[in-house]
């Protein structure tokens, strides 16, 4: 099945191929979704089975809304897809934007538009294993370490999320850890 996601062209935002995307390295739309239940951020390893950083840990939820999707729709449409966590509370963390080199040739240059839920309940989690081998609960201090000592197990742009974006993305969620 072929996938269009909104990628700028000529300055004009289309629909393009999500591979190809990625292959030209051109600027695209996506959304990142960020988790949180007692000051612990929920992080996904990758399947193996995905066409760039397989194995690797990521934020919650990341991908590319289809053409002509919503970006909220699109956050509970993947956390659905690929957690089968349902009916959320999310709430817009506002955009940025990252370009990163992913691997394979690849490049992700991606306009993000983050949404965060701060759970007052422990979530329902039931990985699909096409999209999820394995989550995890981290606190910030115990993320921040993981990265440090094994960087290369770790996305790109949970990196640059969590060493440029802190404060928009993970301040609120984790401040039931910190103090």
């Amino acid at each position: 099945m072929t996938i269009y996601i909104p990628a700028w062209q000529n300055g004009t935002l289309q629909p393009v191929e999500k591979l190809e995307v990625h292959k030209l390295g051109l600027r695209h739309k996506a959304v990142s979704v960020f988790v949180f239940y007692q000051g612990q951020l929920l992080i996904q390893q990758r399947a193996m089975s995905k066409y760039h950083s397989p194995g690797k840990w990521a934020n919650t939820c990341c991908t590319h809304p289809e053409w002509d999707e919503d970006d909220l729709a699109c956050a509970h449409r993947r956390l659905e897809d690929e957690l089968g966590m349902r009916n959320m509370t999310l709430v817009s963390a506002g955009a940025l934007e990252y370009r990163a080199h992913v691997g394979n040739d690849l490049i992700e240059h991606e306009v993000v538009q983050t949404f965060v839920a701060v759970c007052e309940h422990e979530p329902s989690i039931s990985p699909n294993p096409d999209e999820v081998m394995a989550y995890k609960w981290v606190d910030p201090i115990t993320l921040e370490r993981l990265i440090a000592i094994a960087p290369d197990q770790h996305t790109e742009w949970l990196k640059i999320y969590f060493r440029e974006h802190f404060d928009a993305l993970f301040a609120k969620g984790f401040k039931e850890a910190v103090t």
